[in-house]
């Protein structure tokens, strides 16, 4: 068992890599709990929720809007909870969104915890604080930051996944070495086959490496005031081929890291040999490394971005494999970064 500590001034979280169903039952032990999930994982995970007071919601991305958080609150209307309930969210990055969104802002604050089932959100999603709903088509607009009282990580969920969902997690795992961690990109790079396999070991070394990177940073700068957004490395990109081309997270992630490795090795901060390693360990996994789009439908969806700062777009660079650093781009610098990628598909 891997244990992993967060602390920040909006909480304490534990996050544990391990047996999930056990350690669930050991936090729970003596309160009342709801449960929220969906429904490809209570019926995936039957054991899980037996017993205890569960609200299902509908898979997907297309749930984490208000409605979906009305139809929570009402049920936690039904269920009668009082600031000492306890708010477990068990599934993806969606479920863990719902989860704390809701618990965060039911009563001012219920305390709350999540067993991811996605390898996304095991390393990415449930971990930070950061609990937001989509709004309007436009990804996390509306959100609190708020810790949960733990994460707990089982690579046993993986198991149930179908292989383009532990790719597109896969994704976030090369993201979080490429910002901080030097040793666990190499890892990557000699045992991505293995963690796409499943191999538990690797998956574990995985799962830690990253988490154990996102917390550092996290506990570093929780408001996101700047060490934080170097987790944004290939989101700018990423959420817009999200929005215009539909993409898995992790598919859109991939093409925005190539990128922003592109542009780092034309700024001259990062070796071209490194920007293609990038490049060729992403491909050797199985994600895109380009995606079909129009630029300018892209551009206007990144001028719509929670990363812009007026004119300008806060963009995460590399200075080298396992170091990241914030620039300001103009749109028209990005814009021609990004007219240039596709002329040259």
């Amino acid at each position: 068992m891997t244990v992993i500590e967060i602390r920040t001034p909006s909480g304490r979280c534990e996050i544990r890599v391990g047996n999930a169903a056990k350690e669930l039952e050991r936090k729970l032990a003596g309160r009342e709990c709801v449960m929220i999930t969906d429904a490809n994982v209570r019926r995936l995970h039957p054991a899980f929720f037996s017993g205890k007071n569960t609200i299902e919601i509908p898979p997907g991305e297309s749930g984490k809007t208000l409605p979906s958080l009305e139809e929570i609150y009402a049920r936690f209307l039904e269920f009668g909870l009082d600031r000492s309930s306890f708010v477990a969210g068990v599934g993806g990055g969606v479920v863990c969104d719902l989860a704390g969104f809701a618990a965060s802002t039911y009563l001012r604050g219920l305390e709350f915890g999540f067993v991811p089932t996605t390898l996304l959100a095991q390393v990415d999603a449930a971990i930070g604080g950061k609990n937001g709903l989509n709004f309007l088509g436009y990804k996390n607009m509306i959100g609190v930051i708020r810790q949960p009282e733990f994460v707990l990580s089982d690579p046993a969920f993986l198991r149930t996944l179908p292989s383009e969902e532990i790719r597109s997690g896969f994704a976030e795992v090369i993201k979080s070495a490429l910002v901080a961690d030097a040793g666990l990109f190499e890892f990557l790079e000699q045992r991505h086959q293995d963690i796409l396999d499943l191999h538990e070991d690797a998956v574990r070394t995985a799962v830690a490496g990253s988490a154990s990177v996102k917390a550092a940073i996290v506990q570093a700068d929780e408001r996101e005031a700047n060490e934080r957004r170097k987790l944004n490395f290939g989101h700018t990109l990423g959420h817009a081929l999200e929005k215009t081309r539909g993409l898995r997270h992790g598919e859109a992630v991939a093409c925005g890291m190539v990128l922003a490795s592109r542009i780092s090795a034309a700024r001259g901060t990062l070796a071209p040999d490194d920007a293609a390693r990038i490049e060729r360990l992403l491909a050797s996994s199985g994600l895109p490394t380009t995606a079909a789009a129009d630029p300018e439908s892209l551009m206007e969806a990144i001028r719509r971005d929670k990363k812009r700062d007026r004119e300008d777009v806060l963009f995460v660079c590399l200075a080298s494999i396992g170091r990241a650093e914030i620039i300001r781009l103009s749109y028209r610098e990005l814009g021609e970064y990004i007219h240039d990628l596709y002329q040259r598909r």
